[in-house]
């Protein structure tokens, strides 16, 4: 099995490449946005390559050349605020780049699969009467981002139903983990408790919302749901990736100030507020449970644990 990730310097790509190399007989290759050399944190056992998934070209080359089983299309700008920022940087990257390898499969075997990366973002508006989210449910996308994941999902939909490309797609909902940016919020306070301890900063932690609601999932645990997709998804179908149990906030954030014995204030940061907050974003995952026996191996717990044990560990070595 030679599987393709896009995107493997990444928070998420970063964690699939790891697993899939425990898999028997798996072949991982690739592409990072920079050099591999710029990556430190890169699996060890993969194969990597610099590309620029918007130059069509560059990525007709890469199928041509490893002829993956697999591709993990997970490269993308991932992050809410800044596709309010530079909404065409966010749409032309996303949707161009997931075209790129959509026309680029047209050259491949009909047995080649990849995985199209939606997100829960997708779902947009939403009120708790439509908790928990079923993939029935109607997309009202609420930022850039979210449009452009509409998009890419829409473009997997079609390549499969034009051209038979087996297409599986995926909407993700909120993950988090060790490695993570801390542009997101779990490693956002877990940074600034760690700093806080190895006295860096003024005992404050900033935080924005604290009552939204959001399904959390280990990035550990996502990965393993992307992979038993790959092997027995239905093309053309898409999935729900999340645990199905919502947290608030607030939840995070105490379960994150409990592991510490600093005395830590807390306090409101209007920087840190999104033009639109959707108050409870909840999943169903029963498609994805029946298709694959997945279920959430990962405490929200021991989550939060081991992302404030890896930013303490970074603050140490910084």
């Amino acid at each position: 099995m030679k599987a393709l990730i896009t995107g493997a310097g990444g928070f998420v790509g970063g964690h699939l490449a790891r697993y899939l190399l425990t898999q028997p007989e798996t072949t991982v290759i690739g592409t990072t946005y920079e050099s591999p050399q710029s990556y430190p944190t890169l699996a060890s056992g993969g194969h990597y390559q610099q590309i620029n998934i918007t130059d069509r070209q560059s990525v007709l080359d890469l199928l041509e050349e490893h002829q993956p089983d697999h591709i993990y299309h997970l490269a993308a700008q991932t992050f809410v605020p800044t596709s309010f920022e530079d909404p065409w940087d966010t749409l032309e990257t996303n949707i161009r780049g997931q075209l790129n390898f959509l026309e680029g499969m047209r050259l491949l075997p009909e047995s080649t699969r990849i995985l199209v990366l939606g997100s829960g973002e997708e779902y947009g508006i939403v009120s708790p009467e439509d908790m928990p989210l079923k993939e029935t449910q109607p997309l009202r996308p609420t930022s850039p981002y979210s449009v452009s994941k509409v998009a890419q999902e829409m473009l997997g939909l079609q390549y499969h139903l034009s051209y038979g490309i087996q297409t599986i797609r995926v909407r993700a909902f909120n993950h988090t983990g060790p490695g993570q940016s801390k542009r997101f919020v779990a490693p956002a306070f877990a940074s600034q408790i760690a700093a806080i301890e190895a006295r860096q900063q003024e005992p404050v932690v900033r935080v924005g919302n604290l009552e939204a609601r959001r399904d959390f999932t280990d990035v550990r645990d996502i990965v393993r749901a992307y992979h038993l997709l790959m092997l027995h998804g239905e093309p053309g179908e898409v999935y729900n990736v999340g645990s199905g149990t919502a947290h608030s906030i607030d939840e995070l954030l105490h379960a994150l100030l409990g592991l510490s014995e600093a005395d830590i204030r807390v306090e409101a940061d209007a920087q840190r507020m999104r033009p639109v907050e959707v108050p409870v974003i909840v999943c169903d995952p029963t498609r994805l449970r029946s298709t694959t026996g997945w279920e959430p191996a990962i405490s929200f717990e021991q989550s939060m644990a081991d992302v404030l044990n890896d930013w303490r560990e970074r603050i140490s070595q910084s």
